[in-house]
This record gives C-alpha cells, sequence and structure tokens, in this order.
C-alpha cells in the first residue's frame, strides 16, 4: 500500500469489504494523512440498507452450522495470514504511519506485534478445548460424564480505534476468525486503510469473504444501528468512553459486549527509585505515539524533596524529542491524528498554566497537527489535565508529602487501568500495589507496557470486560456441555 500521488487519489483506491446489497456506495470518505493532511485514499461509505445486508450475511453463515469453518480449517488460515503479513511487512508497517501518524519505526513494531498476535491466536485455538466436568461425587451424578466444547458465541460486530489501526483489528478480528465467528468490523473513519487491507489478506489465506466484512457507515445513525441490531451476538469496542457507554445502553437483549476505553494512568515514585530507569521508562510511556495510548502516562507523583528536580529533567530529555513527519527515519514523535486534537491538547495545557501549574517544556502547537513533548509541574487538581484523559504528549508531575495522600489522589478518579511504581524496596512496592487501584500495575516499567496474551481491562469508566487475544477469543465462544448418562435406565 503506496502513497498515492494527488493525481491518483480515486475513489476506487482501497475498495471497502462489503458484501452489502445493493452494491452502490453510499458516499466517500477522504482519508487523509494527519501530518500534512494530504488526501493519501478515498473508500466508499455505506448506508442502512448495506449495514442490513451485512448482518443479514453474517446472520445467514452463523445459523448454517453445517458451514461453520472447521478449527483445522481457521488454523491453516490464520498460519497463511501470518506468512503473508510477514512478506508484507513493510507495506503494512509505510501504509499504518501514514494514515495514522505514528512514526515509521514505531509503526513497524506494532506490525510485528500483529503478527504475533496473529500467531497467538493459533496457539489459543490449538490448545483451547472446554472442560471435564466432574462427576460421579454425588449419588445423583453417578454413572455420568460430563465435558464441554468451544463453539462461537455468533455474530461478533468490532468497532476499532485509530491509534494502532492494524495491531487493535487483529485483536478484533482475528480473534472473531480463531473463535469461530463471522464478524463485521467498522475501523475508525481516520484509518480504516490498515483494517481494509488485513481483511483482504485474511481472504488471500483462505477466509470466505463473508466472514469478515468490512464497513465504512456514512453517518452516526447508521453507525449505531450495525451495533445495537438484535442479530449481534457480540460487540467488541475500542475508543471513547462516551461513545462506547452509550452504546452499550442501547444494546440488544442477550448481546455480550467488552468495551475499551481510557484512563489517566498514574505512576508513583518512592524515595530509592532508579532515575535513570525512571526517566527512561516515564518518556517511552507517556510520549510514545504523541500520548495517543490508552494507559499512556499522564500523572506522575514523586516525593516533594525531589519533584521539581525530576520533573525538571524529565522535561530536559523530552524536549530532545523530534515532532514531525512520521515517515521521516529520525522522527520520535509524529501529529496528533487531528488538528483538532492540537487544539483542544493546547487548551487543557493552557488552562493548567493559568491554575498555576509550571510549563517546563513545551507547550506550543508545532503548526496544525503536531504538539511538542510537554512537562507540566503541579497542576491543579481540579484541571482537565489533571482529571481526563489527556490523549496527548503532555506528562503532568506532582509533589507529595505523604504516600497514602499520594496513593489517595492516584486513585481519586472515576477511571482506573493500568498503573507504575518506580523504587527498589520491594515491601514499599507491593504495599502500594496492594492500594492502587488499578486492574495491573507495573514495578520498574512505565504504564503502557503491555504483550497482548495479557489480561487488559479498564475499570470504573474506563471499560468492562477484559481484552487481550485469549481473552477476547473466550468472550467470542460458549462453553458448550453434554452430559451422558451411562448407568442406564433408572439412574
Amino acid at each position: 500500500m503506496q502513497p498515492l500521488a494527488d493525481s491518483e487519489a480515486g475513489k476506487h483506491a482501497y475498495e471497502p469489504l462489503m458484501l452489502a446489497e445493493p452494491s452502490d456506495a453510499e458516499g466517500t470518505l477522504h482519508v487523509t494523512a494527519p501530518f500534512d493532511q494530504k488526501i493519501i485514499a478515498e473508500v466508499e461509505t455505506c448506508n442502512l440498507t448495506h449495514v442490513d445486508s451485512a448482518l443479514r450475511v453474517a446472520q445467514k453463515l452463523f445459523r448454517n452450522r453445517d458451514g461453520w469453518i472447521p478449527l483445522h480449517e481457521r488454523i491453516t488460515i490464520l498460519e497463511r495470514t501470518v506468512k503473508f503479513m510477514i512478506e508484507e511487512r513493510s507495506q503494512l508497517a509505510l501504509a499504518a504511519a501514514q494514515e495514522g501518524g505514528k512514526p515509521l519505526r514505531d509503526s513497524q513494531i506494532e506490525v510485528e506485534r500483529a503478527i504475533e498476535g496473529v500467531r497467538l491466536c493459533i496457539d489459543t485455538i490449538r490448545s483451547d478445548v472446554g472442560n471435564v466436568i466432574p462427576m460421579g461425587a454425588t449419588e445423583a451424578s453417578a454413572g455420568r460424564l460430563a465435558f464441554t466444547t468451544k463453539e462461537p458465541v455468533g455474530v461478533v460486530v468490532a468497532v476499532s480505534a485509530f491509534n494502532h489501526p492494524l495491531n487493535l483489528i487483529v485483536h478484533q478480528v482475528a480473534a472473531a476468525v480463531a473463535a469461530g465467528c463471522p464478524v463485521i468490523v467498522k475501523p475508525a473513519d481516520d484509518t480504516p486503510l490498515s483494517c481494509i487491507r488485513f481483511a483482504k489478506i485474511l481472504q488471500e489465506a483462505g477466509l470466505p469473504a463473508a466472514w469478515c466484512q468490512v464497513v465504512i457507515p456514512n453517518d452516526i445513525p447508521t453507525a449505531e444501528q450495525l451495533v445495537v441490531d438484535c442479530r449481534v451476538s457480540f460487540f467488541s469496542f475500542i475508543g471513547s468512553a462516551r461513545v462506547g457507554w452509550m452504546l452499550r445502553s442501547k444494546l440488544a437483549p442477550g448481546t455480550r459486549c467488552a468495551l475499551e476505553h481510557g484512563g489517566a494512568a498514574p505512576v508513583i515514585l518512592t524515595n530509592d527509585f532508579d532515575t535513570d530507569l525512571a526517566y527512561a521508562s516515564i518518556l517511552k510511556g507517556g510520549f510514545y505515539h504523541a500520548g495517543q495510548v490508552c494507559v499512556s502516562v499522564q500523572r506522575v507523583y514523586a516525593p516533594r524533596k525531589i519533584a521539581f528536580k525530576f520533573a525538571s529533567e524529565l522535561a530536559r530529555q523530552a524536549d530532545k524529542s523530534t515532532v514531525g513527519d512520521p515517515l521521516n527515519p529520525g522522527t520520535d514523535i509524529g501529529p496528533l491524528i487531528r488538528p483538532a486534537e492540537v487544539t483542544r491538547v493546547h487548551q487543557w495545557v493552557l488552562e493548567a498554566v493559568h491554575g498555576g501549574a509550571e510549563l517546563l517544556c513545551g507547550g506550543s502547537p508545532l503548526g496544525a497537527t503536531c504538539y511538542p513533548c510537554t512537562v507540566l509541574f503541579d497542576p491543579p487538581v481540579d484541571a482537565k489535565v489533571s482529571t481526563a484523559e489527556i490523549f496527548g504528549p503532555v506528562v503532568c508531575v506532582y509533589p507529595y508529602d505523604d504516600l497514602n495522600a499520594a496513593i489517595d489522589v492516584a486513585n481519586s478518579l472515576p477511571v482506573a487501568f493500568q498503573a507504575a511504581i518506580f523504587g527498589r524496596d520491594i515491601d514499599t512496592a507491593m504495599r502500594i500495589y496492594d492500594r492502587l487501584d488499578a486492574s495491573a500495575v507495573m514495578v520498574n516499567d512505565h504504564t503502557a507496557f503491555r504483550v497482548d496474551g495479557m489480561p487488559f481491562a479498564g475499570l470504573r469508566e474506563s471499560g468492562l470486560g477484559v481484552g487481550g487475544i485469549p481473552h477476547t477469543i473466550a468472550d467470542m465462544q460458549i462453553e458448550k456441555m453434554l452430559v451422558l448418562n451411562t448407568a442406564g435406565p433408572g439412574a
């Protein structure tokens, strides 16, 4: 997938994989590069008729049990998918960097993670075969055998986010394929190209086209109808809390769901932390992909006697980052996904500074699309940067006098996801771990650390259910039990 010259950007540059009828598109979505806002592709959008047809196709596949894809065939399809992704890794990385704005070297890492994610799907379904249920321990269960097998839950609808345009699709779509579910996926409007290409790779690997349909709704009501339809068995959502909780409230009875939102990830520094380790890790965790990660480092709590020194050195190192064109090999930090996000982040920073925060680096937009790495010292506790997810390259450092008070502040928000501790004393680290509201706590690592097999779960307003490929596959299947009465008549 190479960038299109201006004269080459045509309506059919990337055709959405829709089986819905009628085939005529409802409209056109212009896909632009976040850095320079140039059109890199156009894709067709769909209307309510297309959505209904896509759901009808998926439901028909699921209801025809004789047509389900056997386990060994799903494994073969996913193995071929890995092979094709390896052969195409450079093009996949370039496409992700172009449409999403993540620096090319980070997009290359994303592609490698996506490949490993498909491998993890294979490993999961190869070995996860159900359970034996104990029988015979009571008179009522004597002479019986019971065990479970795995079946697909039904039609999966996946709505994805822009910030990892290939890897998130693997987490949702490859997991559905592995589970044996027909899947309809709506990628983010900003980054549909990686999703479309992945779906085509699945087809090239042998997946019948109807089993993975990509739809780009032409408006919000159409997208909503895709999700709330009664034919949807499982809804997978990655995106904002406002949208996720709203959609969950409208799901049809019986539709299962998993929601992955964001947080305002806290880091607590103890009195004996390794400074070099903390600087390197927090720089990565706070500014990777311009902070557009749901568990980016956002709030750092440091002992008062060293807090300003730490924040100043963090700012000095952050200020060295090269911000700009994500396709430039020397770029550390790319653009924000849309110019409006640059404006919003800057407004939040200005609000914090006007409220008394000290601006130690950054703090001024770099053109319409980029924002520099920004470090704020001691923003007001009620400022937006202290209370809501920034989703931009801003890290706040707060001094504390009492460790318990710092933990209380870290726990004070309605969001909770991943957190981190930096310190050498294991007893102190364990004490903080026990008291932090988080689904995962990293010790001497940043809050955004993740491997794709680990559980990944937002708490409170940060989400619902548990992500991570094996957990997602489990969500997309049911355990169906068989009980055999071997005792004969009268048992």
